[in-house]
């Protein structure tokens, strides 16, 4: 599958990843799956807050085995943003099609976290963040095995983002 989006999506996402450093950050991407060509179009994001807490961490500390968990290494969209993006979405007839989040001076390669907390079928943007500036942005999807594999990314001019609705953030 490839996902569809626009310079103006990326440059937001980038931005919203700059905003959180050191922390990452992350959101929701919202649009359309054609499974007849095999795409995912993104109508837009919501900018979210991450939502990463100490009680998180007890909650998956049981599958860790390194790191601090910190928000500079982790993120979580509380649940209530998720919800709320889901139903503004359904509202104009579109559904959450993927997550995106940032590495603050780490690479745009998925994580183990990330890896046990994807859920199929959704596209998984990283942007990695060095001392403050977006320095790349990366798309990748499970596989059968459960195995992030890139994702291709495909830009499209911004008039090509159909029945687009307003931002979203919390």
């Amino acid at each position: 599958m490839a996902l569809i989006l626009t310079q103006e999506h990326i440059k937001c996402m980038q931005a919203h990843a700059e905003q959180a450093y050191p922390h990452e950050g992350c959101g929701l991407l919202v649009g359309i799956v054609d499974t007849a060509t095999d795409e995912k179009t993104l109508v837009n994001l919501a900018l979210l807050h991450n939502a990463w807490t100490p009680d998180v961490a007890i909650k998956l500390a049981s599958q860790e085995n390194s790191a601090p968990l910190t928000k500079a290494r982790r993120y979580w969209i509380d649940p209530k943003d998720l919800l709320e993006t889901q139903r503004q979405a359904r509202e104009n007839g579109l559904n959450i099609i993927g997550v995106f989040h940032s590495h603050p001076d780490a690479e745009a390669v998925p994580s183990q976290c990330d890896l046990d907390l994807a859920w199929p079928d959704y596209a998984y943007i990283i942007v990695s963040v060095r001392r403050g500036q977006a320095v790349e942005l990366k798309n990748w999807q499970l596989d059968i095995n459960h195995q992030f594999q890139p994702e291709p990314l495909k830009i499209a001019p911004a008039s090509a983002a159909k029945d687009r609705m307003p931002l979203l953030s919390s």
